[in-house]
């Protein structure tokens, strides 16, 4: 019997042991570029947003232009206001007016979260990545990413992008390009950051031709 309880004992040591297994440490996502991109400039804290609210002011020599928005991300609701008036409607419902009105939003947002369209319209454009190329502007050598939308659908088909960063993913200028021409439709500077609610946004952009775009009364609103 006392030999029979040491086999037993010993057969249930070596069964606890054999139950003990290696706990591997999870495999780290490997981010695509424009996913670098989009996380630099805080997409990964888009998630946890309720509602966007900003001004967009460009001002071009002596005029000033200047439009704001509220946009409630969890219902796709947008109000625009202006000096003439303030409307609100549904994204995912619009007439003739309300498609008017949101092609301004499209354009406004995009000036504001271009990194971040680089993973929302994944599928509608493709992109290009070249090092050490000279930036418009600062005449620096930089990373040169360029983006050129499909030619159907969208309220501007066939436009193209080229985003110049830093090796910390931050867009420091850009130069949008008209149905993808090779000269440069208009060429700005990305700068004057902010942190809001985990984005990391750039409040200014400007050229050496009088042109600035600018956003202020920036809030963000978590869920």
């Amino acid at each position: 019997m006392k030999i029979s309880k040491l086999i037993l004992l010993s057969l249930l040591f070596i069964g606890c042991k054999t139950e003990k297994k290696e706990v591997k440490p999870a495999a780290e996502k490997t981010y695509t570029l424009v996913e670098k991109i989009a996380n630099a400039h805080g997409f990964k804290s888009w998630e946890n947003v309720g509602e966007l609210r900003f001004t967009f002011n460009v001002d071009r020599d002596s005029s000033h232009f200047e439009r704001s928005w509220i946009w409630n991300i969890d219902n796709n609701q947008v109000t625009s206001i202006t000096q003439k008036d303030t409307v609100t409607y549904q994204r995912s419902q619009r007439d003739s007016i309300t498609h008017t009105i949101n092609g301004g939003f499209i354009n406004d947002k995009f000036w504001l979260l271009a990194p971040f369209n680089l993973v929302w319209d994944k599928g509608n454009y493709t992109y290009e990545h070249h090092e050490n190329e000279m930036a418009p502007l600062s005449k620096k050598p930089m990373h040169k990413l360029t983006m050129v939308y499909g030619s159907e659908g969208g309220y501007t088909p066939g436009d193209a992008y080229d985003f110049f960063f830093g090796d910390d993913y931050l867009i420091k200028e850009w130069v949008y390009r008209k149905e993808n021409q090779p000269e440069a439709s208009l060429v700005t500077t990305w700068e004057d950051y902010i942190e809001k609610g985990g984005l990391q946004i750039a409040q200014t952009h400007t050229n050496e031709e009088g042109f600035t775009l600018f956003f202020t009364n920036l809030e963000v609103k978590k869920k």
